[in-house]
């Protein structure tokens, strides 16, 4: 993995091209990178976030972040019923109750 500017690349190396080439991850944006070199694999990485952030401004649009801490899930009706319930029960939001069952451990 390779982090920058809030960006996460994720990395693979193709043996039969000899090049590592990446994916932003994270995004519904299409953010892609290569290099044969280290060195030129995170010249890439930054080059294409740079690219993709400029390419925003230029259309005023708000570039997309990796995992920006919002995760929609879906679940059955009835799971969610339970979970609210059980959020209520312990005087805590939903979500709250959600991200401490997930953040803890405690499923």
């Amino acid at each position: 993995m390779m982090k920058y500017k809030g960006y996460t690349g994720e990395v693979v190396y193709d043996n039969e091209a000899r090049l590592f080439h990446g994916d932003v991850i994270g995004t519904k944006a299409v953010i892609t990178f290569q290099g044969k070199t280290v060195d030129e694999l995170e010249q890439a990485f930054k080059d294409s976030v740079d690219t993709y952030i400029e390419w925003c401004k230029k259309r005023d649009v708000e570039p997309e972040k990796s995992f920006s801490g919002n995760l929609h899930i879906r679940i059955s009706s009835k799971e969610h019923e339970r979970l609210a319930q059980e959020a209520l029960e312990r005087n805590m939001s939903l979500n709250s109750f959600i991200v401490e069952k997930l953040t803890t451990g405690n499923r």
